[in-house]
């Protein structure tokens, strides 16, 4: 796929910044409920904790907070564009983005629009500004990802739930990260994933999906050869969407044996552990996950990364999947908001299981009721009420 950018014009990521919720639930504790073994959590699927957003924070709170940093850094004049992903929006209509573009204080002239195709459209929302910017070299697209993922209590769903959002950077020249234009692209009508309008909570059937994940990496890496002069052996690191940590470890062998290139345990771990480290203690966060798992990799890895090509591997259900590259660029350390991120992990609050069955249950308005909300949001934004069929954010 060629967005048709001018020769000699890159076209990337020049800023990225991730935000999660205030509490999370150590899985220990929820293996203690259910009387199993915590390393079923810990081993099995590869997560330690999941984020549980606080009664005031929403999708358009943490994607406000992930996108601030950035905004502090560049100025509300720059932005000309927010491309807002997710699958868990707050209205059939208005676009969570608007909320946002308010709570920044960006300017009237930047346009807004919210995309979806479940844990997809983040991807596509990159690619989307990608190609505005290559129309016009000038632009600053800001791509903002951010989702609460909720399963069934008692569901073998229970335990991936999180949440997060990661705000991205779109310019010529980026500092961080070129994003080439080759693609690899797979989409298919199933049904491994959805979430029908009158429901609150995801279906899902596990085993179907992780084969329809599997699947659609070997047709989206297959059409990525067709277009790319890149192998599996040029890429140092692989992000995959992250719907729990373990699944890239799955994906990332599948993806060797296609290419007979198989590779030991501790192969695996190197090319891809860094960007799972984030995911691990936030839980799955829907369209940010594989996002945030190259804030994990650029945040964790030692070694300067510079030069290094990274592959990416898209997948939201249903199915829409994407293999696409991405090559780091000199000094994108100084681009960085590591401190940042590992101080808001550090600052989150334990919740007891009684507490996580609080803020699962807490009252969700379906009718029209009117709810005011305290603060407990550790964040710059919250909900502070919801009155008239109306949301109402604040600045904290």
């Amino acid at each position: 796929m060629s967005l048709g950018r001018s020769v000699g014009t890159s076209v990337g990521i020049d800023e990225i910044s991730f935000y999660t919720s205030s509490y999370y639930l150590d899985l220990r504790t929820l293996a203690e409920q259910q009387q199993t073994d915590p390393e079923k959590y810990y081993v099995g699927i590869g997560q330690e904790k999941m984020g549980m957003a606080a009664p005031d924070e929403d999708i358009v709170t943490m994607a406000a907070n992930a996108a601030l940093p950035i905004i502090e850094r560049i100025g509300r004049e720059a932005i000309d564009t927010i491309l807002f992903a997710t699958e868990t929006g707050i209205d059939q209509s208005k676009a969570a983005g608007v909320y946002v573009h308010r709570l920044l204080d960006l300017h009237s002239n930047c346009r807004v629009v919210e995309l979806k195709q479940a844990c997809y459209s983040a991807t596509a929302a990159l690619q989307m500004a990608c190609a505005l910017v290559a129309r016009r070299p000038e632009s600053k697209v800001l791509v903002i990802a951010s989702d609460i993922a909720r399963y069934d209590l008692d569901t073998p769903g229970e335990a991936t739930q999180g949440c997060g959002a990661v705000a991205m950077l779109i310019s010529q020249n980026p500092r961080i990260m070129t994003v080439s234009p080759d693609v690899g692209n797979y989409t298919d009508d199933v049904m491994d994933f959805w979430r029908p309008n009158y429901r609150s909570t995801a279906l899902v059937d596990g085993k179907y999906s992780t084969k329809i994940y599997l699947r659609s990496l070997k047709k989206a890496w297959e059409h990525f050869s067709e277009v790319s002069s890149l192998n599996f052996n040029d890429f140092s690191y692989f992000c995959y969407h992250l719907p729990f940590s373990r699944m890239a470890q799955k994906a990332h062998q599948h993806l060797a044996k296609l290419n007979r290139c198989p590779l030991t345990s501790e192969q695996v771990e190197l090319q891809i552990a860094d960007t799972l480290k984030y995911n691990q203690l936030i839980g799955n966060s829907y369209t940010a996950s594989i996002y945030i798992g190259l804030c994990s990799l650029l945040d964790n890895r030692d070694e300067d990364l510079a030069g290094k090509q990274i592959g990416f591997f898209s997948y939201g259900s249903g199915c829409v999947a994407e293999f696409f590259s991405g090559q780091i660029q000199a000094g994108y350390q100084s681009r960085l908001h590591t401190d940042r991120h590992q101080t808001l992990l550090s600052r989150r609050q334990e919740v007891s299981y009684d507490e996580y069955l609080s803020l699962y249950h807490y009252p969700d308005p379906q009718q029209g009721e009117s709810l005011d909300i305290p603060k407990t949001t550790q964040g710059r934004f919250r909900l502070a009420a919801i009155t008239h069929h109306k949301r109402e954010y604040i600045p904290c």
